[in-house]
């Protein structure tokens, strides 16, 4: 049968349509896209406080950095185990027997196979009635529709499906969510002018840092041969200075040539395995995937990964390793290298905070109280990867720029457009600057930004608000009971009594924290066994008469005194109420601590609930 051009293109345009009506539309109160670092921390955070969530990820693994893409030595937060980074810690060390079985390479305390990262982290996540998680699902589409999020996805087998969602959360590795939704965002390094961080550079720029392919290497004993076919494109002087061997030359970057042993355990994981993230002359490659289209970023990728097996072959060959073999049971990959790069930077949007080196640096100095809506600590240096940059000589050099450890303010994760609604970005994407983000990015901090975002969206729904006006203390407070961290100090562990106290009387700002930097550690301390000066105490916002007292120590009745005056119920015989909130030694006439002024506060006035802040941090 004959059918005129016309008529059968009429035919396949009613079929498409037909098609199109007919993709099933499920229904789900949160939608998760990307189940990475951050986006499995949201959907179990969000699971765990009463709401029903959605994860689709695009890899047969959750978990993302930590196990697709194969960085399974974590970087920092050693003592700063916040909520869901610290459960998933836990886990690890009682697979592995104990704290000790995960301190193997040097790079980090934290060591493991990544395949156990993801059981892990999918048995967190099974665990969550309400929480259900699908993998190897792409998403093709995104609208608002109706008030809600209407996102198209395709699964392994083709079959397209809708799923319309309350709240959309983006956790992929590189804001594509975002981009699809119509946020602003940046790409690259912002100006000194635009940022006021001094170590900018003079010019924005669009340069990010380097990805890497990671690999796992295994001992296969001293007999084998693991040697690997001789990569395309083979150049060993693209790795002559990664440790010390006879094709070394005089490092232009001015990095430690080690020996290769201390090389291959940098990451050095528990069962005898190798990750294989070197960053010096290694397997750090430069490419700025972000803006590609998905076949671009493939292409970009395969080079990555080629770069990677290149690395692998010269420590087999040159460095005479040829025992170190590819990992056969890690990843399911053809090449047995990572599912996906490691990405260190993706689009970073414009958020209703923007988190600066600077706010990072001095957060009590900086023009915006951010360390009042903290929803994530961390403590590792800012590292940045650009030596693979072909100009990487003319980018700001960092030299860790110390900074104390410091907390993440809950505004990075909302977009700033008042027309986009209901929409939370995590992972990486999240509001900061392009410097401040070589803290971010880490592991332990992504996590939690990830639980944050599930609070958030739990809370939405929960109270029947838009994401937009979620308190922001009702957010912290979650995270707390959580067994999160919204300061971050070093003072108490998270199991200890006065733990929330000083966390809730530190966001005040009302008493204030004071950050180090010792050699690598980044460190903040409330210092609780210090006295209390007078000078110690900020109650702008909180009291504005005066308390009328000189500079110098306050003792136990003074200090009772002054909140009285403010308002606090305090018996007049106050040893009995004293032990009830859980202090000892009670007497009117001593010094008081700061821990114990903090309860005081906390149990007499609880100023942190008092008022909520904005996403600035100032005072509602």
């Amino acid at each position: 049968m004959i059918i005129s051009v016309r008529k059968f293109v009429l035919c396949v345009s009613c079929a498409l349509l037909c098609l199109s009506s007919c993709v099933r539309t499920e229904q789900v109160d949160v939608l998760i896209v990307g189940g990475g670092a951050s986006g499995i921390s949201a959907g179990i955070q969000c699971a765990r406080m009463g709401v029903p969530a959605m994860i689709l990820e695009e890899t047969p693994w959750v978990g993302g950095m930590l196990t697709a893409a194969g960085v399974s030595c974590i970087d920092g937060n050693y003592n700063l185990q916040s909520g869901i980074f610290g459960e998933f810690a836990d886990s690890l060390a009682r697979r592995y027997g104990g704290w000790e079985a995960l301190q193997t390479g040097w790079v980090s305390y934290i060591n493991f196979e990544p395949q156990v990262g993801q059981e892990v982290l999918t048995n967190m996540a099974e665990g969550c009635e309400l929480l259900e998680v699908r993998r190897e699902t792409m998403m093709l589409d995104v609208a608002r529709k109706e008030g809600k999020w209407v996102v198209l996805f395709k699964n392994a087998e083709g079959r397209k499906y809708k799923v319309a969602a309350n709240i959309l959360i983006d956790g992929t590795e590189l804001g594509d969510v975002a981009k699809a939704c119509g946020v602003e965002y940046r790409i690259g390094m912002e100006a000194a002018s635009d940022t006021g961080e001094s170590i900018a550079p003079a010019e924005a720029n669009d340069v990010i840092q380097d990805l890497t392919f990671v690999a796992t290497l295994k001992d296969y004993g001293p007999d084998a041969d693991m040697t690997i076919e001789r990569p395309e494109g083979y150049d060993p002087s693209c790795f002559a200075n990664c440790a010390v061997n006879p094709l070394n030359t005089v490092p232009e970057t001015g990095q430690t040539i080690w020996e290769p042993g201390m090389m291959i355990t940098y990451g050095k994981t528990p069962n005898g395995k190798y990750m294989i993230n070197w960053p010096i002359y290694g397997n750090d490659y430069y490419v700025n995937a972000i803006e590609m289209t998905r076949e671009e970023r493939e292409e970009a990728y395969r080079k990555a990964r080629n770069f990677t097996l290149c690395f692998i072959y010269f420590i087999q060959t040159e460095l005479g390793m040829k025992h170190l073999g590819l990992a056969d049971d890690v990843f399911p990959t053809e090449d047995k290298l990572a599912l996906i790069p490691y990405h260190r930077e993706s689009r970073r949007i414009a958020g209703e905070a923007f988190f600066t080196l600077d706010a990072a640096a001095a957060p009590y100095e900086y023009e915006l109280p951010y360390y009042r809506t903290g929803v994530a600590v961390g403590d590792y240096a800012v590292d940045h990867h650009h030596f693979r940059h072909p100009d990487w000589k003319n980018l700001p050099d960092l030299h860790f720029y110390p900074i104390p450890s410091f907390n993440v303010p809950m505004g990075v994760l909302i977009p700033k457009q008042n027309d986009i609604e209901n929409l939370i970005v995590a992972e990486k994407s999240v509001s900061v600057s392009n410097l401040i983000n070589g803290a971010t990015r880490l592991q332990p901090v992504v996590m939690q930004l990830g639980q944050a975002a599930g609070a958030i969206a739990a809370l939405s729904q929960l109270d029947g608000r838009t994401v937009r006006r979620v308190p922001v203390r009702k957010v912290q407070l979650a995270l707390l009971k959580s067994g999160g961290y919204i300061m971050p100090y070093l003072d108490l562990p998270k199991d200890h009594r006065h733990f929330i106290a000083i966390q809730k009387i530190g966001a005040t700002g009302i008493l204030r924290g004071e950050g180090r930097n010792v050699g690598w550690t980044n460190q903040t301390w409330f210092r609780t066994d210090d006295p209390l000066m007078m000078e110690d105490i900020y109650p702008e916002g909180f009291y504005d008469g005066p308390l009328g007292l000189d500079k110098g120590p306050m003792k136990v009745g003074q200090f009772l005194g002054v909140l009285r005056g403010m308002g606090a119920l305090i018996p007049s015989e106050p040893a009995g109420w004293w032990e009830s909130i859980g202090l000892n030694a009670f007497d009117e006439n001593r010094v008081i601590t700061r821990l114990e002024a903090a309860v005081i506060i906390d149990s007499s006035i609880d100023p942190f609930l008092m008022f909520d802040v904005d996403f600035d941090g100032n005072i509602i």
